[in-house]
C-alpha cells in the first residue's frame, strides 16, 4: 500500500481497530497502487510503535475496541484508550482516539458512583462540627449559613482571556455529532465553519456512515439537523459534513498553530460521554509530537500533533481545541492511555492527562480543499521509508518521477533534519511532511551534513 492510497474498505469493515505495526517499519509516499497488506495503514509507513485504537465502541454485537479481544500488544509505543500496551522504548507514539462514544443508554448512570464514599470522611470530628452549629463556647446563639442572604447575582462583562470567556464564545459552534452505520454506531464532536452548515471534524468519527450511514447534528441550543459526508481524509484524520435545513449558525473564529507556545493556556470543548458542551482546560504540554492514531487495523493517520493536558475523553473527538481569545487552534482527536486507566471489560479508557489535537493549520488546509473541491490533497515525496537503525529516517525504493527522485534524493538515504525539524524516526519523517502543503520547498538534512531541498508533491486523495 502507499501512503497516498488509503487502504479500501466498505462500511461494513469501517469498525475501529488496532495498526500493527509493519514488519519492515517502511513507509510508501508514491503515488497510488493497489492494496497491499500494510499494517499500518499509511501506504507503508513505517510505525515502529504501538498500533492504535479509536475510542468507541459500538452497540450492541460490534467490534469494541475496550474490549479484552481488541486489546492488542504491538511492539512498542504508548497504549491508547481501550488497548492497554506498557510504554517501552521512548519515541514517536501510537495513541488511541477518543472519537465517537458508544451509543449506550447506561452511561451517565456509571457516572453516579462512588459519591456516597465521602459522606464520613469527617466522621472522627463529627463532635465538634455538631457544636459549633448548635451553639458556641459561651453558650450565645447559633451562626447558620442558611439564615444569610444571598450574595449580588454575578453581573456584567466576563474577563477577556477567561475560560469562561471561551467557553460562551466557543459553545454556540461547538455540535454533537451522533452517527449511525451498518457496522455500528457512535457520537463524536465537531465544529461549524459557516453559516449554513459546513461542520469540520474528525475523519474516525463520522466514517461509520460513509456509504449510507445517517449523521445527526445536536446543536448547544437543542436544535437537529441532518448532515453528510462532504468529504474526508482517513491519512490526516479529517473530514468535514453539510448539515442541511440550517442557516444562521455561528462559526468559530479559527486561530493558527505555528506559533503556539509550550505552556500557553488552552480549552477543549466537546461531548464526552454523551456529556454535550462539556469544558475543560489546561496548557499546551508539548508540540510537534508524532503520533499515530489507528483506524483499522490496515488505515494509520500520522500527524505532527499539538500535546495538552486539558481533559480529552471519548467523545470529544472533532471538538475544538482553542486558545484563550477563543480562536480555534486543534481538532481533539487522541488520546494516552495506559493500563491502570482501564477498568473491568477494558471500557474506560479515559484522561489521564495526555492529550492529541491535529494542529489547525493542517486542517484549514485539508477542510479547504474539501469544500472547494469534494477530495483532500495529501503532501507526498514518492519515496518509502523505514526507521535507521542508528535514528533517522532511511529512505528505500524511490518512484520514479516522483519529487523524491527530482531532488536527487536516493534508496539508502538517512534524513535526520526537515528544515530546523530534526527527524529522528519514519514518524517524525511523515508527519512532517503532511503538515506542510504541496509545491511547498523544504531542505533535507541527510547523515554526513548533506542538504537537498525538495519540492514536495501533491495527489488527491481516495477515502476507503
Amino acid at each position: 500500500m502507499t501512503e497516498n492510497d488509503p487502504s479500501g474498505q466498505d462500511a461494513e469493515k469501517a469498525r475501529p481497530a488496532v495498526a500493527q505495526p509493519d514488519a519492515e517499519q517502511s513507509a510508501n509516499w508514491a503515488q497510488p497502487a493497489p492494496q497491499q497488506p500494510d499494517a499500518t495503514g499509511l501506504g507503508g509507513h513505517a510505525t515502529p510503535h504501538t498500533g492504535a485504537q479509536q475510542a468507541y465502541s459500538q452497540e450492541q454485537q460490534q467490534y469494541n475496541p475496550w474490549s479484552p479481544q481488541a486489546q492488542h500488544a504491538p511492539t512498542q509505543g504508548h497504549q491508547i484508550p481501550g488497548q492497554q500496551t506498557p510504554f517501552t522504548q521512548p519515541g514517536p507514539s501510537v495513541y488511541a482516539v477518543p472519537q465517537q462514544r458508544q451509543a449506550q443508554k447506561s452511561t451517565s448512570g456509571k457516572l453516579l458512583a462512588g459519591v456516597a464514599a465521602i459522606a464520613l470522611v469527617v466522621g472522627g470530628v463529627a463532635g465538634g462540627t455538631v457544636g459549633y452549629l448548635t451553639g458556641d463556647a459561651s453558650g450565645g446563639s447559633a451562626v447558620n449559613a442558611l439564615d444569610a442572604p444571598k450574595p449580588a447575582q454575578q453581573t456584567g462583562n466576563l474577563p477577556a482571556g477567561s475560560v469562561e470567556s471561551v467557553a460562551q464564545k466557543l459553545s454556540p459552534s461547538v455540535v454533537e455529532l451522533q452517527v449511525s452505520g451498518r457496522s455500528g454506531a457512535g457520537e463524536g464532536s465537531g465544529f461549524v465553519l459557516s453559516t449554513d452548515g459546513y461542520v469540520l471534524t474528525n475523519n474516525h468519527v463520522v466514517e461509520v456512515a460513509a456509504g449510507g450511514g445517517q449523521i445527526q447534528a445536536v446543536f448547544q441550543d437543542g436544535k437537529k439537523g441532518t448532515a453528510t459526508i462532504v468529504g474526508r481524509d482517513p491519512t490526516t484524520d479529517i473530514a468535514v459534513v453539510k448539515v442541511s435545513g440550517v442557516s444562521g449558525l455561528t462559526p468559530v473564529e479559527l486561530g493558527r498553530s505555528d506559533d503556539l507556545r509550550v505552556g500557553q493556556p488552552v480549552v477543549a470543548i466537546g461531548s464526552p460521554f454523551e456529556l454535550t458542551g462539556t469544558v475543560t482546560s489546561g496548557i499546551v504540554s508539548a508540540l510537534n509530537r508524532p503520533v499515530s492514531a489507528g483506524g483499522n487495523g490496515d488505515q494509520t493517520t500520522v500527524m505532527s500533533a499539538v500535546q495538552t493536558d486539558a481533559a480529552i475523553n471519548p467523545g470529544n473527538s472533532g471538538g475544538p481545541l482553542a486558545n484563550m481569545a477563543g480562536q480555534v487552534i486543534g481538532i481533539n482527536s487522541a488520546i494516552y492511555s495506559p493500563r491502570s486507566a482501564q477498568g473491568q471489560g477494558g471500557e474506560s479508557g479515559g484522561n489521564v492527562g495526555i492529550g492529541f489535537a491535529i494542529p489547525i493549520d493542517q486542517a484549514r488546509r485539508t477542510a479547504d480543499d474539501i469544500i472547494n473541491t469534494g477530495q483532500a490533497t495529501q503532501t507526498f515525496i514518492g519515496a518509502r521509508v523505514q526507521t535507521a537503525p542508528t535514528g533517522g529516517a532511511q529512505l528505500g525504493e524511490i518512484s520514479p518521477g516522483s519529487p523524491a527522485e527530482k531532488a536527487g534524493l536516493k534508496s539508502g538515504d538517512v534524513v535526520t533534519k526537515l528544515d530546523d525539524r530534526p527527524i529522528p524516526n519514519a514518524d517524525a519523517l511523515v508527519a512532517e511532511i503532511r503538515t506542510r502543503a504541496p509545491n511547498d520547498k523544504v531542505k533535507f538534512t541527510l547523515s554526513g551534513d548533506k542538504v537537498i531541498e525538495v519540492t514536495l508533491g501533491g495527489q488527491p486523495v481516495t477515502p476507503n
